[in-house]
């Protein structure tokens, strides 16, 4: 995903610390996330890493609690399951008072909860005296702001920095504030109630006394801002109290999540994992300012990424079809409308991403408002159609037909600027990406005896995105009541699919290359690439059926997944970004090309795969990617990349798009009809609940079960006379 390549390019995301030790604890709303460590500080192991930050700039770099002088003992630290906030128990270690006194070990609890509404994070503090005497305390908070842009924080080197204006220091309020290159000021308001007994621009100090049996209270905020602040009677507005802010925030939450269609089940590892994705899908679409458009993943990628929305959309769309709604609208008013070489933008390009920050501001990074992708355009239509088929609401596709035309224009004009029938990329922008399409590491694309591959690169799966965007934009056409165009638009597709047959199919490969490069000269090695081909049915069926057997081989199924790369190929790094590591996006896309093609039996051997290793990370939640080495009878779980993001959309959509692939289903809003072709479920999966899910105008409650030894039972159980279900057996 994105814009993370190798280590000797620019944007690398540098690997600093582990993962596995790092365990931050995110938080977010709309643009601002906090990246915190176990105790819900800012500093740590992964120091380089947290922070609270708020449009692409790092508003808190610094924020340390300490117990006269000492970091608390931690007892327990845990984000609660639907992301809105962070508990962590501590307490006192054994201290020297100040009276002479010992003061033992686990004598004063402190509980510290933290949130994020709109740009502020919220941190409460309560202390409860549990020994038998009275106790003086002292409890300092230090903290800082460097005003670190994001991809400054990931690694990228600046020549020069804006500049640090004046701190501001009030009775109980610090303002920290920065001029950046762009002229924008950034400032980071802090407040502490009670007011602390000493205050300076990096440092809070309380005096604590308390009682046997006492309690105490302590409310601190971190109010991001940019521009001009709001003022009130000449300073600042503060940002809403503490319990009122959370109760807006629950409110929030709440009428966000209603009418939404959930998954239940009795197994108590398919119901967590369900959950995290979707309380995970929740994090990332609650306040975003564009609508329910899901930002890619954090701590590095909270923002609009065109490829990352689209496909998460996708996976998503039987089961929310408003995000693909906010998707298709966002990425329609985007839509590049000249041609910028610096971005490299063209007419009618479908945005890759897009930052707000300084550096991006200034230009010293690309992605302000960048294109280089060459896929997204293709899968922006893909996206459409599917829309259209699974909601019938053909009002939006109408009103952004214009947007789906100029996209099938980009992939004639542009897409395809050598006129040899694929869609190809090669970079305008000498700082921008290499590689272009999902794997953009610069790595990625190679031949089989492992050298790179030259520009202009047309990708397996670009070629079958195009295939499908066609068919589909046929099928939306004639809708409209265009029926020639629609004409059209099949004869492209059907002329498509012959030259990608004789092109890209590799008799020995035993599936399609990788690429052609830009001497027309095929990559041939086996990927995870040509496993995409299949859900838009640009593959014979002959050809899906090798296609099929190779991705499920031994060199390229791990058992967590299937790998990006073969394990017998040359590059094949099972700890390398795209070329041997498994991204559940990846296998959820895999798995729906077979269920196309009626191995819905795979498709939950690959549902089984990845859910399992969700098992294996925090809170159940599936990251970016993570490393392809070989499921082993005595394994403890897969092994986690160092920087991947978690969480990330599209790995959070990945087990609806899986569950989908494995059921063979497909919803007909017009008909109002579900249908199911040749079910499989995993062992040890035999019963769940689909509940309000939407067809047409009504809503389904659909179960599925399973006794031993029988076929799946699927019933619908609200509004049966009105949603029709169908289900169909058939050999694979």
């Amino acid at each position: 995903m994105t814009d993370i390549v190798r280590i000797r390019d620019k944007y690398y995301v540098r690997a600093t610390s582990g993962l596995a030790d790092a365990r931050l604890r995110i938080l977010k709303y709309g643009s601002t996330i906090a990246a915190l460590n176990r105790f819900g500080d800012i500093e740590g192991p992964s120091f380089g890493q947290t922070g609270i930050f708020h449009q692409e700039a790092r508003h808190l770099s610094r924020w340390v609690l300490q117990i006269n002088g000492a970091q608390p003992l931690l007892l327990n630290s845990v984000v609660h399951d639907d992301n809105s906030y962070l508990s962590v128990d501590m307490t006192n270690p054994d201290l020297k008072l100040k009276s002479g006194a010992s003061l033992p070990h686990e004598t004063v609890h402190f509980y510290r909860s933290k949130f994020i509404l709109d740009n502020t994070c919220y941190d409460e503090l309560r202390v409860n005296n549990y020994g038998p005497n009275r106790v003086h305390l002292t409890l300092c908070v230090l903290f800082d702001a460097d005003f670190a842009d994001i991809f400054e924080v990931r690694g990228t080197k600046r020549e020069k920095h804006g500049t640090r204006l004046k701190d501001v220091v009030r009775q109980s309020r610090v303002e920290l504030s920065y001029r950046g290159l762009d002229e924008i000021v950034r400032r980071t308001a802090l407040t502490f109630d009670p007011p602390p007994v000493a205050l300076t621009a990096h440092q809070a100090r309380y005096e604590l006394e308390l009682n046997p049996k006492q309690e105490l209270f302590l409310h601190f905020s971190a109010a991001c801002e940019q521009g001009s602040p709001v003022r009130v009677n000449g300073s600042a507005a503060p940002p809403t109290a503490g319990e009122a802010a959370y109760a807006k925030l629950r409110q929030t939450e709440n009428s966000s999540r209603r009418d939404e269609c959930r998954i239940c089940t009795p197994n108590s590892d398919y119901e967590a994992w369900f959950q995290r994705s979707h309380d995970d899908l929740q994090l990332l679409t609650v306040g975003n300012i564009e609508g329910d458009y899901p930002y890619a993943g954090v701590p590095w990628f909270n923002t609009v990424f065109g490829r990352d929305g689209i496909i998460t959309a996708f996976e998503t769309l039987w089961i929310s079809p408003g995000i693909s709604a906010a998707v298709l609208k966002f990425l329609a008013a985007s839509q590049a409308q000249t041609e910028d070489p610096e971005c490299d933008a063209q007419p009618g390009k479908i945005l890759h991403e897009l930052r707000r920050g300084e550096m991006a501001n200034t230009r010293e990074v690309p992605f302000g408002c960048y294109y280089g992708s060459v896929d997204s355009t293709p899968l922006f239509v893909v996206l459409a159609g599917a829309y259209l088929r699974r909601t019938a609401d053909l009002s939006l596709i109408r009103g952004i037909w214009p947007n789906i035309e100029a996209a099938l224009n980009w992939i004639d004009e542009y897409g395809d600027a050598d006129r040899d029938g694929f869609v190809e990329y090669s970079r305008q922008s000498k700082f921008g990406l290499v590689q272009q399409g999902w794997k953009d590491s610069s790595d990625s694309v190679f031949h089989q005896d492992g050298r790179s591959a030259q520009a202009p690169i047309a990708l397996c799966e670009v070629q079958a995105y195009v295939y499908a965007a066609k068919r589909l934009a046929a099928s939306m056409a004639r809708e409209l009541g265009r029926a020639d165009r629609a004409i059209q638009l099949e004869a492209d597709a059907e002329a498509l699919r012959s030259r990608f047959e004789r092109r890209f199919w590799d008799e020995q490969l035993g599936m399609y290359a990788l690429a052609l490069d830009g001497d027309k000269k095929c990559c041939r090695v086996r990927t995870s690439n040509a496993g995409q081909t299949l859900f838009c049915q640009i593959v014979s069926p002959g050809h899906a059926v090798r296609v099929r057997d190779g991705l499920m081989a031994g060199h390229m199924f791990s058992g967590w997944g299937v790998r990006t790369v073969s394990a017998e190929e040359i590059r094949y790094n099972p700890m390398s970004y795209h070329n041997g590591s498994i991204w559940p996006h990846d296998n959820a896309l895999i798995a729906l090309g077979f269920s196309t093609y009626g191995f819905q039996e795979d498709a939950a051997t690959i549902l089984g795969g990845i859910k399992e290793a969700s098992v294996y990370f925090e809170l159940r939640r599936l990251p970016e990617l993570y490393c392809g080495f070989h499921k082993r009878a005595d394994s403890t779980g897969p092994t986690m990349y160092p920087v991947a993001c978690s969480p990330q959309a599209w790995s959070a959509g990945s087990s609806f798009l899986l569950l989908r692939a494995a059921l063979g289903m497909t919803i007909h809003a017009k008909e109002a009809q579900v249908q199911f072709r040749n079910p499989h479920l995993p062992d040890g999966f035999d019963e769940f609940m689909i509940e309000n899910l939407r067809v047409g105008d009504s809503l389904a409650d659909i179960a599925v079960s399973r006794k031993q030894g029988t076929d799946l039972k699927i019933e619908c159980t609200r509004n049966p006379g009105r949603i029709r279900i169908t289900k169909t057996e058939s050999k694979s």
